[in-house]
């Protein structure tokens, strides 16, 4: 049987390698990029092909550039030789206040968080109409498109359209078998703990080894008590992708733990972690700068 094809955008590192690696376990042939983290994709290469036994390519391409995205989803179908699914994942986020967020920044979230996921949507799924194939197309969004928080007009917003996006693609896709839906995961492990520290102080942001891991203070006030794992969200993507989920299209998966219920105060994080006791106005670090351990 011939197995199925994934595109999986930012696969190198965090959620997406994730994705990746559970897709590959699942079956699928996989065709991912990466943007500045080589050594890591060829990693996630090495381990698909032996560890799986299935095929991988990866791509430098730093989607928020002009026709990146285009220029990368041709030249994973080819390769690939042909296309089943398509994740967009890849994407940044920064804290700025909507007075202060400079015009580059600006341009640079909307064209990586927001444009490129519908501009590869599309030729995604102009490629699955053209062959007619009924596959799927799935964003990586976040909790942050539902809620808002101060300094997040910006990212925010564009998660908050794609919610709102997916369900006209959703229309127009639907009658061609094709189904769209998102995944928005909510604080997520992302990256290595002990590394947190020295990229901090790359920022000349000090941060005392022997103070509670913000990870672990986030946790104790999600109501499954504990942040979340890039396979957690790998987990709804396969399962959004399956059959089990063919009555589903146009919707938003939330996988947050329950952070974003309300009443969850979650930032009002003890002294030394990202806020101090006096909740977010009393904020200690300067978040645009601040490399979080934890995506939101």
């Amino acid at each position: 049987m011939e197995p199925k094809k994934a595109i999986v955008t930012g696969g190198s590192r965090g959620i997406g390698n994730g994705i990746c690696l559970k897709l590959a376990e699942a079956g699928y042939d996989i065709a991912t990029n990466y943007s500045t983290a080589s050594d890591e994709a060829e990693a996630l290469a090495k381990t698909i092909r032996e560890k799986y036994g299935r095929k991988c390519y990866y791509y430098q391409a730093s989607l928020d550039q002009p026709n990146a995205g285009e220029e990368l989803m041709e030249k994973c179908i080819r390769d690939l030789g042909g296309l089943d699914l398509l994740v967009n994942n890849a994407g940044v986020t920064r804290f700025f206040n909507i007075l202060e967020t400079p015009i580059e920044t600006f341009d640079m979230l909307i064209n990586l968080d927001f444009r490129t996921y519908i501009l590869n949507a599309r030729y995604a799924a102009a490629y699955m109409i053209k062959h007619g194939i009924q596959g799927n197309i799935i964003n990586i969004t976040s909790s942050r498109g539902e809620r808002a928080y101060p300094g997040d007009a910006v990212y925010g917003g564009c998660k908050a359209g794609l919610n709102r996006a997916i369900q006209s693609m959703a229309l127009d896709l639907g009658p061609y078998g094709i189904r769209v839906n998102n995944v928005a995961p909510g604080a997520t492990d992302v990256r290595d703990p002990k590394g947190y520290i020295e990229r901090m102080k790359q920022h000349g942001i000090i941060i005392d080894p022997n103070a509670p891991n913000p990870r672990e203070v986030l946790g104790k006030k999600i109501p499954c008590l504990r942040t979340g794992k890039p396979l957690d969200i790998a987990n709804a993507v396969l399962f959004l992708a399956s059959e089990e989920a063919s009555y589903i299209t146009g919707c938003t998966l939330r996988v947050d733990g329950g952070l974003i219920l309300a009443g969850m105060p979650e930032w009002n994080d003890p002294a030394n972690t990202v806020t101090d006791d006096a909740g977010w106005a009393g904020r200690k670090y300067d978040l645009d700068k601040l490399d979080l351990d934890y995506v939101l």
